[in-house]
């Protein structure tokens, strides 16, 4: 840093204090979030497992079952939900959800439904199709509109728009680790009884034939998966962003001790040319 002048410095210390603190403050916001998004992790779950166990009873206890939901096609019409942040400063959250969607799609006739102002631009930026981007903020889409899109990829399935629907989302792994997923939504696959199930000591019997209860639980299940979907990568962003907002901190004090090592430096060296110019002078 030869020929900077001491008040270089000092503004470029002052103006990495203010990126410390700014960098401080979205870390300590993202941590806060990061336990709202656990816990609706935590209550999400228990209506899934629910619904996911009505549907491996029904297709275990009923031998000639049959649904459009459960048969597969030949066809490479593929729909992905891929759900990814509005905004970035989190690290590869958004990067790597994005990437694995890239390379899955390849030789494929595929169509994406982006939830999140990053996936939206990334792949319109790509020409890929949209489906819709009305899920354009990831943050303001709530359950309700999970269960909307449910209903509307049912709906498309069953008419042969698509032959396969996935979703990909980020999975909250751990504070430090969240990893990109797939899951495939459609058509569901067939559970097998596990040979050391214990038999059960009764039998459901519901109201409508099975392929009705069956029909109408389907679209249910998909909006509570795409919602522990959603919850899962709000937590990811999350750690994510806490992950890198930490790392800028310490980057900020890193440059702050250097430069305020530099500060002092010049300062000595102006003071030593005064005090040699002074001697010199007299």
């Amino acid at each position: 840093m030869a020929g900077v002048s001491t008040k270089e410095i000092k503004n470029r210390i002052r103006s990495m204090e203010s990126t410390k603190q700014i960098t401080k403050a979205m870390e300590m916001v993202a941590a806060s979030k990061l336990r709202r998004a656990q816990a609706q992790i935590a209550n999400s779950r228990p209506y899934f497992e629910i619904l996911r166990d009505t549907i491996e009873t029904i297709t275990r206890s009923n031998r000639d079952f049959s649904s459009p939901y459960l048969k597969k096609r030949e066809g490479k019409k593929v729909l992905y939900v891929v759900i990814a942040g509005d905004r970035g400063l989190a690290g590869g959250y958004n990067s790597n959800v994005l990437k694995l969607v890239y390379s899955q799609i390849q030789d494929k006739e595929a169509t994406v439904l982006p939830i999140g102002k990053k996936a939206v631009d990334s792949f319109k930026s790509k020409g890929i199709p949209v489906l819709t981007d009305s899920y354009a903020e990831a943050a303001s889409v709530g359950i309700g509109d999970c269960f909307s899109i449910a209903k509307q990829l049912c709906k498309a399935f069953l008419d042969g728009q698509y032959d396969e629907v996935y979703v990909a989302y980020t999975d909250f792994v751990s504070m430090l680790a969240q990893s990109p997923d797939f899951m495939k939504l459609l058509p569901l696959e067939k559970t097998e009884a596990k040979q050391a199930e214990p038999p059960r000591r009764c039998d459901t019997l519901y109201e409508h034939p099975a392929e009705e209860v069956f029909a109408a639980i389907v679209p249910e299940y998909l909006g509570g998966v795409l919602y522990g979907a959603l919850c899962e990568s709000r937590a990811s962003e999350q750690a994510a962003r806490r992950s890198a907002m930490d790392s800028a901190t310490q980057n900020a004090d890193d440059m702050i001790a250097d430069l305020s090592l530099k500060f002092n430096r010049a300062r000595q060296a102006a003071i030593t040319q005064e005090i040699t110019e002074i001697v010199a002078g007299s």
